[in-house]
């Protein structure tokens, strides 16, 4: 019958504590996940919510995804805090930069998974993170983004357009409830990217608890980077 895939489920993977470098001289402290004993198809590279509402690499469905997704989708998980952000881990030297100075973590980001030859990166930005991976993540090794709850509030339009010309795929899970910015305000914000794919999430909010809301967000991503791994299994 196997087990069930719960919130604390934690699968098999090679895990190891990394630190980013950027430009401007800060080290960044986060995490890679790789598949336990094959090579990663793909690279999720986590941008976590605001740091001044709690956000984190360990935000709980950015945690998920490192738990579950190297061990049933052959996915590398790469996660890291942001300036000034603190979690079990530890804490990225720096301070909270409003989204501007983080471009720079991005890079870093971005120059790790270009030098360790990481294939094929998607960024998986989440709230704040999506902002970060409209502004700064235009970046030609970047497949393409995948948005959860995204605010659409530092991000502009003209970085919509920009992401347009960029012309990789985006796609944006909505929740049915999210509390800025709602599956029916969305969908014309992002028809400024013509390849923009909207997914608008029944009775999911911003925050995306619960575990049938973490299968969704987790099946859409995989759907995307893995398509041969979909639907994710539920036991194990």
């Amino acid at each position: 019958m196997g087990t069930d895939i719960r919130a604390s489920t934690v699968l098999a993977a090679r895990r190891e504590n990394i630190e980013l470098h950027t430009a401007d001289g800060l080290t960044l402290v986060g995490e890679l996940a790789l598949p336990a004993s094959r090579p990663p198809v793909a690279t999720l590279v986590c941008l976590h919510p605001l740091p001044t509402h709690g956000g984190m690499m360990d935000s709980h469905v950015l945690r998920k995804a490192s738990y579950r997704l190297p061990a049933l989708a052959d996915l590398a998980v790469l996660r890291f805090n942001t300036r000034g952000t603190t979690s079990e881990r530890g804490t990225s030297q720096g301070s909270f930069a409003e989204g501007e100075g983080e471009r720079w973590d991005v890079a870093a980001a971005l120059e790790y998974v270009d030098f360790h030859d990481l294939p094929n990166p998607w960024l998986v930005g989440w709230s704040f993170g999506t902002e970060l991976a409209l502004k700064w993540g235009r970046d030609p090794i970047v497949a393409g983004a995948i948005l959860l709850s995204p605010p659409l509030h530092r991000a502009t339009d003209e970085d919509l357009d920009a992401w347009a010309a960029f012309g990789r795929p985006m796609v944006a899970l909505v929740p049915e409830f999210d509390d800025y910015l709602r599956p029916t305000e969305a969908a014309p914000r992002f028809a400024r990217v013509p390849q923009a794919e909207v997914v608008g999430v029944e009775g999911a909010k911003h925050l995306w608890v619960g575990e049938p809301y973490v299968r969704i967000v987790l099946n859409e991503i995989v759907k995307r980077v893995n398509p041969a791994a979909v639907p994710l299994p539920t036991t194990v």
